[in-house]
């Protein structure tokens, strides 16, 4: 650590030796980083340590430090009285923190772990980019005794210690993930500084290394993107074919891409090992041994949790409620409390009442009871006659006070305590001011007075003229400052009114409740009386007795010993306020030996903390007590600290029966206290209760595995005068059997009456009547809830094993959130996290609650450390308690919500982690191991063959599921059909007939014109390109020739001029100049495919196809004849080529499909033709119309609407490049009103820009003057499921500017059949349907009403063009399916693609694809295509064409992209959808399988500290929403996640990408 202490501690002067005690316990609680202790710890001792030689005087230099320290003023400060630790207390010990120190349990827990140990868990270790949190700062690589070097020399040893791990991972790395993974924490901590620092520097550095070192076939992915990026914008749209790999294969084919087997994998990518290590920890057996699959018919059924038939049951006799001894009846009781402090303050005026400490734990102010009289009389007089005027007072008697005083000031407070009672307005004492929660309570209180000091209102936050701020959440407050300068004396006569006591309320004392609510139980004045009774009794307090009170004295056993029965008793107590404890720990054992006191009241931290400075005092003696009244002692892991605390200091006195735990809630006041025992009696007994039978509720005495035993001590009997029984925790209040763990309730005088101003809780908490097991009720006492759980043992003694607080009930069981958390502490957690600050709680998803364990990470814990601490808590609650953890999370130091006196607020932690904003910088889920009750994979029922599903479907009254298209025979075109097969040919007839008709107009950014083409200009330049290809290209008939151009008017003419000469045209993007890299290879890849013979381009691209940027992406010098078609020779064609056959080849149409398979089908003349024509009719186009076309012109039906349709029809077409749009968003929709266009299309990134980039400009759309009430049809181009929210969000944003409602539509078309559907003009509206998520995962359609849970919202994809037929198929089986199911749509019609262009001709893929039969049920034996995507047909109400009913195809997804995950079929956008919504930072979604593991990648658009939030929020609602447990979750910056030209997202290649370790991830967090 730090320099070796001198010689030996006790050398050193003592207050030295006390400020290292201290120094310690702030470590020790976390109050200070290791770092600081040992800078702290070496300056301290710096004076007795020998000069070490040549040390660099800079280094002893105090650097500033690294974050503010967190107590607020240093113990040193002398000014740190009452002030300091006001408002501004810095967090502190934690209210839960060393009770847990349990040396029976750390046993149980290594030796579990031992136990695990032999089976070796190899966890894989989440991946972080090194930047991310702020926690994780650089120097982690220094090693520890650098810590105050200046900052450039840490950088220049991390720099070393890098090279050095760099050299050592480079060869050995694959053996380093193992190692780091597997090692074990268990390396002694005493490890050479310079081994830590290496192993630190290897973990920071290996991402590096293989971001270098890794060599290996995967070239980036080349690019076929449209040239449109801004550089800052996402990286452009991409299409990515995979690496190397052509298709004409398809779906079901088996892709054997390098990376689909795990032994694909290159050997260094961290990813894969770290899968394959999940993998190989999921292979271990789960605990709840899943059933049998079954095979289920229609609904998912989510396993319920059966009993364990084994389970303990209670098998004791119905208890009864047990009595306390009674209330004896002492004559000199006064009548009420303000009575006794009325006779001691006239009587024994002298008398001391209360001493109060300075900072340094030295007596500072004794209160007499004549001063405690006195004052209490000024300040109740000033309350009721000086605040207001004489008519009109501030305060009536009744009026609720809320009382803030600093915890290091209990005079002021006893004063202000009594100044109450005797004013009789009810006092309300609050902690610290300023939380919400605590206003919540003011308000239902109706309080509008507070008291206060004067420091303490100084500290107070002003606003600029000098009033309070008002807090969040609180009322207005007037507040009155009550230090004794500012009360008026009471004049003589005037006396309060003191009457016996009655039910009227007393005082007011707040709790927090489980759900972080805090409410007021009110005390009435009769209970408070009988209660210091019941107290005087129990304890034997005789009057003058001194006791030492280390509680907080505004609450609880504080309040109800030190400041209520203290008066009662004439007692002398000496307050030792938390503030004195941190400074000095040993002081309480100081005051009880320098005052001989009788009783001290502490918790198991004071307890603790004694033990840790004992060793500064020698000469203490606690011989004088007779009472140790233990107030947490209900805890159960209290036994050890007290046996601790005995075992060391019996030699100094302490007599072991003085100890006496005692149980207290706020409602029922003290449940039970061990009473003084007899010297040389022997000591009560302890329970060695069975972890297993606890969590069933059930007391068992542990026997098989001492490992899982809970050792309890008894607190002792019922109090005097009370009565306790013990219920059912949950239900009615029935009374448990004599071997049941239930919850203590008792009925006595001295107990809170009601929750303040809550009159529905109150009664279920304050009025119980048990009942017993048939439901009668037992008597008519009503009981009080305690809150805590327990049972009467043997001999009437009462144990308490939990608090209903802390109750977590998973799969039945229950389980106590402070067992849980001292079983995570006995894991040596020392150098990972800070005891005190654990928060244990449970959430609820998927029907069950799942446990949550959240600590906070010391700053100089190293990754590896902390994981390794992560993975063993799993194991030893696991063991232990026999409960899965589901999320473990460790969240920077100081940053957990804080309870006013240190310990963590485990609601607003709740809280905090449901909403995503805990900020962790380590996680670790396992929801593999803790969600057993998922439903059961499903199984394909075998031997079912189509001919039997079809005559089921039949009998079931269900029609075959197909439809089709208006019949094209009947609808006679005029003589253009009959006369001209081929397009060239209408494209001559058109230049003779009307030459001067304009045909197309292409728009820029700024939507001027920059060129049209009229028939014949079309024609005529045509003609020259084609010349151009015979005599410098030497092409012949048939040869291919790629179309490299932007898209435009060039683009039309050199497809016309291809026909013309015989050629077949084949369009592609150009490639991007920016980014040659990623999109030159895949311009290069059809080049090659097509085994094109020339390309035509313009001499821009001709340039850049030879530049040397071109050279560095492929090799240049392969190209085919490259011509540019900017200056053509005026040379008239000898003669225009016609085809033989319509079936001939007229172009070909390249794509990369989202699966990323490039793919190049054939179309035939004939198929032209059918295409335009079906067009033509569906949206009613002839030459007087005009149509508008936002979309890329390269494939589909995109490149058909755009160099196609205008020809055959006549209309005319104005373009629009999509790129343009990124200049100027309102483009497309100025150019529609401008033009007053009827019909237009676009591309869903196009709907979206204007979504995005428009929406909140509406009002300037209208000032422009745009108007889109001409738009009779806006269709969105595409091959997908329509995304309804996007087209309906477009709808309502343009309403305003006149949009129609019915406008909108979008068409769907495939590979095989590039326009299947399109809305066009006649015929109903696109119809939308919600169906059943779980129904479609089992390929069946269920509709069900909007909102229905688990709903779809889908839509029509556009009305089935003339021609065209479809049926839906199973694609496994090929027979026909019913209406209700979802299967693959087939299509057959005369414009289906001939088959696909691939360099291997697959004859079996061909027949497949594109001429397949059904196996059953088609007599006619129809030719079908193949889409690829699933869909279903539904009959609407709605009336078609036709006049039959009309029946409306919807297109769910493609068959390639599902996921076939627990035997359900999966659509990735459903689970894209959930997971989008679950957090403001997603920005973009998408998730693919590995090796049946689901890995979901997210982009973040918030700060990185959110990346970790993310893990939970994910896992959670794709449980919730779609029964599936995510494998990993990889957080990724916006823009990683890539999207084609289309707009559609690239899996494929996210997935590739994410296996070849490409993304640079934020976050991968690997769930167990």
């Amino acid at each position: 650590m730090a320099e070796p202490a001198p010689a030996g501690v006790s050398s050193l002067p003592r207050e030295v030796r006390e400020q290292l005690a201290e120094l310690e316990l702030e470590l020790s609680e976390g109050d200070i980083t290791q770092k600081g202790y040992e800078k702290k710890r070496a300056k301290l001792l710096a004076p007795y340590v020998p000069q070490t030689q040549g040390a660099d005087p800079a280094l002893q230099k105090e650097p500033r430090p690294q974050m503010p320290a967190p107590s607020a003023a240093p113990a040193s400060a002398p000014s740190s009285s009452s002030s300091s630790s006001k408002f501004h207390r810095a967090r502190s010990g934690g209210a839960r923190d060393e009770r847990y120190r349990s040396d029976i349990h750390t046993e149980a827990v290594q030796a579990a772990l031992a136990k695990h140990k032999e089976q070796k868990m190899a966890l894989p270790m989440p991946t972080k980019r090194r930047s991310t949190f702020v926690q994780s700062p650089a120097d982690a690589c220094t090693p520890p005794d650098t810590s105050s070097a200046s900052e450039d020399e840490g950088s220049l040893r991390r720099q070393a210690a890098l090279s050095a791990a760099l050299h050592q991972s480079l060869q050995n790395a694959e053996s380093w993930i193992n190692r780091s993974v597997q090692g074990s924490s268990t390396s002694s901590s005493a490890s050479s500084t310079l081994s830590h620092g290496e192993g630190k520097g290897t973990s920071g550095s290996l991402a590096d290394v293989f971001a270098n070192t890794r060599i290996e076939n995967f070239s980036v992915p080349p690019d076929v993107t449209a040239t449109t990026s801004t550089p800052s914008a996402r990286p452009a749209a991409i299409d990515l074919p995979p690496s190397g790999i052509v298709k004409g294969m398809h779906k079901g084919s088996n892709r054997s891409s390098l990376m689909d087997t795990a032994d694909g994998v290159p050997v260094s990518s961290r990813v894969s090992t770290k899968i394959q290590q999940l993998l190989n920890t999921l292979k271990r057996p789960k605990r709840p041994p899943l059933k049998e699959f079954f095979v289920d018919d229609f609904e998912e059924i989510v396993e319920v949790p059966q009993p364990d038939p084994n389970q303990p049951k209670p098998e004791g006799r119905q208890m009864t409620p047990v009595k306390g001894e009674p209330l004896g009846v002492v004559c000199n009781w006064p009548p009420a409390l303000e009575a006794a402090l009325q006779r001691w303050g006239t009587t024994q005026a002298k008398c001391p009442c209360l001493t109060a400490l300075d900072v340094t734990g030295k007596p500072v102010y004794t209160l007499t009871y004549g001063k405690l009289w006195s004052r209490s009389l000024k300040l109740a007089y000033t309350l009721l006659n000086k605040l207001g005027t004489k008519n009109e007072p501030v305060l009536k008697p009744g009026d609720r006070v809320a009382l803030v005083y600093p915890n290091n000031d209990p005079v002021m407070f006893m004063v202000a305590f009594y100044g109450c009672l005797l004013a009789e307005v009810i006092p309300v004492p609050i902690e610290d001011a300023g939380g919400q929660q605590i206003g919540f309570l003011l308000g239902s209180c109706g309080i509008a007075l507070a008291l206060t000091t004067e420091v303490c209102l100084k500290g107070l936050p002003k606003t600029q003229n000098g009033e309070i701020v008002q807090f969040k959440g609180w009322p207005r407050l007037k507040w009155v400052v009550t230090d004794s300068k500012y009360l008026s004396k009471s004049p003589k006569d005037w006396q309060p009114n003191i009457s016996a006591a009655g039910t009227e309320p007393a005082y007011i004392e707040y709790k927090t409740s489980k759900e972080g609510s805090v409410m007021g139980v009110t005390v009435s004045r009769v209970a408070m009386l009988a209660h210091c009774q019941a107290l005087s009794q129990a304890c034997n307090y005789s009057e003058g007795e001194t006791i030492v009170n280390v509680l907080d004295f505004k609450k609880d056993a504080g309040l109800w010993h030190g400041i209520l029965t203290n008066v009662m008793n004439k007692l002398h107590t000496i307050s030792v306020p938390y503030s004195v404890m941190k400074t000095c720990p040993l002081s309480w054992v100081q005051r009880v030996h320098a005052h001989k006191a009788k009783v001290a009241l502490v918790k198991c931290r004071d307890l603790h903390w004694a033990m840790m400075a004992h060793r500064d005092q020698r000469d203490v003696s606690l011989s004088s007590l007779r009472m140790l009244i233990v107030t947490d002692g209900a805890n159960p892991w209290s036994v050890s600290s007290c046996d601790a605390f005995l075992s060391l200091f019996q030699s100094h006195g302490l007599k072991p029966e003085a100890i006496c735990p005692c149980a207290t809630s706020p409602e029922a006041m003290t449940i039970a206290i061990r009473r003084p025992g007899v010297p040389g009696a022997p000591l009560p007994g302890r329970a060695i209760l069975s972890m297993n039978g606890l969590s069933f509720g059930v007391i068992r005495v542990n026997t098989e595995d001492k490992n899982s035993a809970l050792t309890v001590q008894d607190v002792g009997h019922v109090m005097p005068g009370g009565m306790m029984c013990i219920v059912k925790p949950d239900g009615p209040p029935q009374l448990c059997k004599t071997d049941e763990i239930g919850e203590i309730c008792v009925s006595s005088r001295a107990g809170g009456m009601m929750y303040y101003g809550l009159a529905g809780v109150t009664k279920n908490t304050f009025e119980v009547i048990p009942v017993n097991s048939s439901g009668s009720p037992v008597g008519e006492v009503p009981f009080v809830r305690s809150g805590l759980l327990g049972f009467v043992g043997p001999g009437s003694l009462v144990f308490v094993v939990g608090k209903m607080d802390g109750l977590l009930m998973v799969s039945g069981r229950r389980h106590n959130a402070d067992d849980i958390v001292a079983t995570g502490l006995a894991v040596e957690s020392i150098k990972t996290v800070y005891r005190g600050r654990i928060a244990v709680f449970s959430v609820s998803v998927f029907y069950d609650e799942r446990i949550v364990v959240v600590a906070e990470q010391r700053p100089d814990a190293s990754e590896e450390d902390s994981f390794q601490w992560m993975s063993r808590v799993l194991q030893a609650i696991d063991s232990i308690h026999q409960v899965g953890v589901y999320c473990l999370a460790l969240v920077p130091a100081n940053t957990l919500p804080k309870t006013p006196l240190g310990g963590i607020h485990i609601s607003q932690t709740k809280q905090h982690f449901l909403e995503g904003s805990l900020h962790p910088c380590n996680i670790l889920m396992c929801p593999h191991t803790c969600v057993t009750n998922l439903p059961k994979p499903r199984q394909k029922q075998p031997g079912v063959g189509p001919a039997s599903v079809m005559v089921g479907n039949l009998v079931a009254g269900k029609r075959i599921a197909q439809a089709q298209g208006r019949d094209l025979g009947q609808l006679e075109d005029n003589d253009l059909v009959k006369k001209h097969q081929f397009l060239t040919e209408v494209l001559q007839w058109r230049a003779q007939a009307t030459p001067d008709h304009p045909l197309f107009l292409l728009l820029n950014a700024k939507g001027t014109t920059v060129c049209t083409a009229t028939c014949l200009q079309l024609h005529k330049k045509a003609e020259r390109i084609a010349s151009v290809l015979c005599d410098k290209g030497h092409l012949n008939a048939g040869d291919n020739v790629v179309l490299l151009y932007p898209p435009g008017i060039e683009l039309i003419t050199a497809f016309y001029g291809c026909l013309y000469a015989g050629c077949v045209p084949v369009t592609v993007r150009p490639p991007h100049a920016q980014s040659l890299t990623a999109t030159l290879p895949t311009v290069r890849m059809i080049v090659e495919v097509s085994k094109a013979a020339c390309i035509l381009t313009t001499q821009t691209l001709m340039r850049l196809l030879k530049s040397r940027e071109a050279a560095g992406a492929v090799d240049v010098k392969t190209w085919p004849t490259i011509i540019d078609t900017d200056d053509l020779p005026r040379k008239r064609l000898a003669q225009i080529y016609k085809p033989p056959t319509p079936e001939m080849l007229a172009y070909l149409d390249f794509s990369v499909s989202t699966t990323g398979m490039l793919t190049g089908v054939k179309m035939s003349h004939a198929a032209v033709s059918g295409l335009c024509r079906a067009i033509k009719l569906q949206c009613e186009l002839y030459s007087s119309r005009q149509i508008a076309i936002c979309l890329d012109p390269y494939c589909g039906l995109g490149f058909v609407l755009w160099c196609l349709c205008s020809v055959y029809s006549g209309h005319q077409s104005v373009l629009i490049p999509p790129m343009e749009l990124e200049s100027n968003l309102f483009l497309w929709l100025s150019t529609v009103s401008q033009y007053k266009i009827r019909d237009t299309f676009c591309s869903y990134s196009v709907m979206e820009l204007c979504t995005k980039g428009l929406g909140n400009q509406v009002e300037m759309l209208k000032a422009r003057g745009i108007n889109l009430s001409c738009v009779r049809t806006c269709v969105v181009v595409a091959e997908e499921r329509p995304r309804v929210s996007l087209t309906q969000s477009f709808s309502k944003l343009f309403k305003d500017i006149g949009l129609s409602s019915r406008a909108v539509s979008t068409t769907f078309g495939s590979r095989v059949n590039v326009a299947i559907c399109l809305q066009g003009t006649s015929g109903p509206d696109p119809t939308t349907v919600y169906v059943d998520l779980k129904s479609l995962r089992h390929d069946r359609v269920r509709l069900v009403e909007r909102g229905a849970p688990q709903s779809l919202l889908l839509s029509e994809s556009g009305k089935i063009l003339p021609g065209v037929k479809v049926v839906i198929v199973n694609p496994e089986t090929k027979g026909p399916l019913g209406d209700s199911h979802l299967g693959e749509i087939w299509v057959n019609s005369p414009h289906t693609a001939s088959g696909y262009y691939t360099i291997y001709d697959n004859e079996t893929l061909q027949a497949d694809h594109f001429n397949t039969r059904l196996s059953f049920g088609d007599a006619a034996q129809t030719l079908w295509a193949r889409t690829g995507y699933l869909g279903f047909v539904r009959r609407t109400e709605l009336t078609a064409a036709s006049g039959e009913r009309h029946d409306a195809l919807y297109v769910v997804g493609a068959l390639d992209e599902t996921l076939e995950l627990r035997g359900l079929r999966y659509h990735p956008i459903d689970i894209e959808t959930s997971v989008s919504r679950t957090h403001r930072s997603i920005a973009e979604c998408a998730v693919f399988t590995w090796t049946n593991l689901l890995v979901v990648v997210v982009e973040l658009c918030g700060c990185e500290q959110e990346a970790l939030d993310l893990v939970p929020l994910v896992t959670n609602v794709v449980l919730e929403e779609h029964y599936l447990i995510v494998g990993v979750v990889v957080v990724v910056d916006p823009g990683v996640i890539p999207i084609n030209s289309r707009g559609e997202k690239q899996r494929m290649h996210l997935r590739d990408s994410f296996l070849a370790d490409q993304l640079d991830p934020i976050y991968v967090a690997y769930n167990m």
